[in-house]
C-alpha cells in the first residue's frame, strides 16, 4: 500500500528470559492504509494487546520496525514517543481511562490543550465532538454520573480531539452490556465512513463487521486476514 500511514516490519516482542522467554509477537508485517478500518481478533492472550501497544509506541519492540505517518517509530526517544501519542495517536481501552475528577467536556479536551490548542479553540472542539457523539447534554457531568456506554462514548471523543492520524482501540465494548456495545458499534462505523483510521482489537464480531479487514493472530503471529469487502 503506497499510501500507508502505518506499518511494520518484522516487529517482535519478547518478554522474560532464558528458558523462560516468550515471543509475544512473533516477527509481524503490517501496513494500514490511511482511512482503512483494521479489526484484529484471535484467542486470549495470542498477542492481540501487546501489538496495539507496539503500534501506539506504548511499548518498544525487541526487533523490527514500525512507522506511522512515514515516522519511525521503534527508533524515538522517550520524549519523541510521547509527543506522537500526544499528537499523532488516539487511544480507547476497555477501562475508559477518563479522570474522575473532570467533567465529560474537560476529559474530552485534554489532548487538545496538551497539543498546545488555545483554551478556547479546545474547548470548542471539545464540545463538538461531544455533540457527534450524542452527549452534548451530558458536557458537565462527571463520569461517575454517566453510564458505561456514556463514558467510552466521552473516551472516544477525546481520542479523536487531537485530530490523530489514527485512533487504537483496545477492546472497546469489553466492560459494556449489549446495549452499550450497539452504541459504541454505531459510533465506529460513523468514524470508519467519515474516513478516520482506526485498528480495533477485539473479540466481538458485530465491531469487526465494520472493518474493512479483520486480522486473526494465534500465538503471537498473523495467519490470516478476511477483507470483508471481498466477502459480502
Amino acid at each position: 500500500m503506497s499510501d500507508a500511514v502505518l506499518r511494520t516490519r518484522k516487529v517482535r516482542k519478547e518478554f522474560g528470559t532464558g528458558a523462560g522467554r516468550v515471543r509475544a509477537v512473533d516477527d509481524i508485517d503490517l501496513e494500514i492504509a490511511a482511512g482503512e478500518t483494521v479489526a484484529v481478533m484471535g484467542p486470549s492472550g495470542c498477542g492481540k494487546s501487546t501489538l496495539l501497544h507496539l503500534l501506539g509506541g506504548l511499548q518498544r519492540p525487541t526487533g523490527g520496525e514500525i512507522e506511522l505517518g512515514g515516522r519511525r517509530v521503534d527508533t524515538m526517544s522517550e520524549r519523541g514517543l510521547a509527543r506522537l501519542r500526544r499528537d499523532r495517536i488516539g487511544f480507547v481501552f476497555q477501562a475508559f481511562h477518563l479522570m474522575p475528577e473532570l467533567t465529560a467536556v474537560e476529559n474530552v479536551e485534554m489532548p487538545a490543550l496538551l497539543a498546545g490548542r488555545s483554551p478556547r479553540a479546545a474547548r470548542t472542539a471539545a464540545l463538538e465532538l461531544l455533540d457527534r457523539t450524542g452527549l452534548a447534554d451530558r458536557a458537565g457531568h462527571l463520569p461517575s454520573a454517566l453510564s458505561g456506554g456514556q463514558r467510552q462514548r466521552v473516551a472516544v471523543a477525546r481520542a479523536l480531539c487531537a485530530e490523530p492520524l489514527v485512533v487504537l482501540a483496545d477492546e472497546p465494548t469489553g466492560n459494556l452490556d449489549s446495549a452499550a456495545t450497539t452504541e459504541i458499534l454505531r459510533l465506529f462505523d460513523r468514524l470508519h465512513r467519515t474516513g478516520q483510521t482506526l485498528v480495533i482489537v477485539t473479540h466481538d464480531a458485530r465491531i469487526a463487521g465494520i472493518a474493512d479487514r479483520i486480522l486473526s493472530m494465534r500465538d503471537g503471529a498473523l495467519v490470516d486476514q478476511t477483507l470483508l469487502a471481498e466477502a459480502a
